[in-house]
């Protein structure tokens, strides 16, 4: 794989203006070196930091079913940030947190997060958000004008984020909060910028550990609103006492977590809630706008489910009556995931593609290139989801993993999918995307 000139780290390819690839551009990065170099490769970021690319869903199911604490080298920054204020902060978060300190939170958050019947509770809540959405949305198009969906779809993922997570509105969608210096703006655009700080940390030289950087600053300010807001919002949930189903009123009168932990665990849901659900849901409507067929299925199943637009959606619905809903969604995040896949730090040498891998090498899969490549799909950059009903059990269940599997696996999957169903069938109910 590249080494860099000189062996010096191929660095310098991602940098702007200078290099060929781009911290925004991944999947095209990806796709170039699997030309170049096969279904395993080793690049040199900088001397003595390797990462290892993984494209065969052999290697890739080896990787992700490793036990014993699997470890992430990500967020590195946002761990310093954290570690500066011990006053807040237990622990770094479930993100960049490895070992025991992160199983100990894991285990005991998943039991909310993670079962399918606490997420089915949720689902009159969802729906009711949902259905202002589609109004909000009513009210902001005019005729004839196309309405730019992603910032409005992080309004609705913002909302739902806070209403399931602390059990309060945060109203959205009113007027007051469309402002460029209201709550709701100014939480969506710190989730943005840290979000788009993660990479440029982690990766490289970290500059950042001993001065305060360009990328480093933004991510502190950005980190520090959104921290100040989840505080407000906790302790408001503390001071009401909500009987008002949430997961922090969950997490409160767990035993097994002090205040501490609760903090970090609401900047968490926050952070990961409103950028990377929206950026999903965005393409999930591109690919369904861009195919007529696709949208009458799904309106034909919508109608069965609700047979009356005015009526609630029922949880039973969502778990047995939607099967080509869920085959569009799992289509979508096949050709636009949320991440190109997923980091760890091996625990123990291991074997990958016949190449002997060092225990502590950092590894991560590509897969949504591999998922575009047409040994494992036919008409790789073709939408179908039909594909998922008649050819499911003839596809590998290691390509299409839009949420991680394993151990760290996103502990919020099923919240995720929930919410996109539901917009989903209450939007292609009553409109039609063009």
């Amino acid at each position: 794989g590249p080494r860099g000139p000189f062996g010096l780290g191929n660095l310098y390819n991602y940098m702007p203006g200078i290099g060929a690839y781009s911290w925004l551009q991944l999947h095209k990065a990806g796709q170039d070196k699997y030309e170049k170099y096969g279904p395993i490769v080793r690049e040199t970021m900088v001397p003595g930091q390797d990462i290892v690319w993984l494209y065969d869903p052999k290697d890739i199911a080896t990787l992700l079913n490793e036990r014993d604490c699997p470890q992430r080298r990500s967020h590195l920054a946002l761990a310093q940030y954290r570690k500066q204020r011990p006053h807040l902060y237990k622990t770094t978060g479930l993100l960049p947190t490895n070992g025991p300190d992160w199983w100990r939170l894991r285990s005991q958050l998943q039991k909310e997060l993670s079962a399918p019947r606490s997420v089915r509770n949720f689902v009159d809540e969802v729906d009711t958000v949902t259905q202002e959405f589609l109004n909000f949305l009513e009210q902001s198009a005019g005729v004839g004008v196309a309405i730019d969906m992603l910032p409005k779809l992080t309004r609705l993922n913002l909302e739902l984020t806070c209403l399931l997570t602390f059990g309060t509105r945060m109203d959205s969608f009113s007027p007051a909060e469309q402002l460029a210096e209201s709550r709701s703006t100014r939480l969506m655009h710190a989730a943005e910028t840290t979000n788009s700080c993660i990479l440029p940390t982690d990766q490289g030289l970290q500059l950042w550990r001993f001065v305060e950087t360009p990328s480093y600053r933004k991510l502190r300010q950005a980190q520090a609103y959104m921290e100040s807001v989840a505080l407000q919002l906790l302790e408001q949930n503390v001071e009401k006492d909500s009987m008002r189903s949430s997961l922090i009123s969950s997490y409160i009168q767990n035993p097994q977590l002090d205040r501490l932990d609760v903090v970090g665990t609401a900047a968490d849901l926050l952070l990961a809630g409103i950028d990377t659900t929206s950026y999903a849901s965005a393409f999930l409507l591109y690919h369904v706008a861009r195919h007529p067929q696709v949208q009458q299925k799904l309106h034909e199943e919508a109608v069965k489910v609700l047979p009356s637009a005015k009526q609630p959606l029922q949880a039973d619905a969502l778990r047995t009556e939607i099967t080509y809903t869920r085959a569009v969604l799992k289509e979508s995040l096949r050709l636009n995931p949320i991440s190109i896949g997923f980091g760890r730090v091996l625990n123990q040498d291991t074997v990958l593609s016949g190449y002997f891998v060092p225990k502590g090498t950092t590894v991560v899969t590509q897969n949504m290139i591999a998922c575009r490549q047409p040994e494992h799909f036919p008409n790789p950059l073709s939408f179908q989801p039909e594909r998922w009903l008649q050819q499911r059990n003839a596809l590998n269940p290691y390509l299409v993993l839009p949420f991680g599997h394993g151990m760290r696996a996103c502990i919020a999957r099923r919240l995720a999918e929930q919410n996109m169903h539901v917009l989903l069938l209450r939007l292609l109910r009553n409109y039609e995307l063009i």
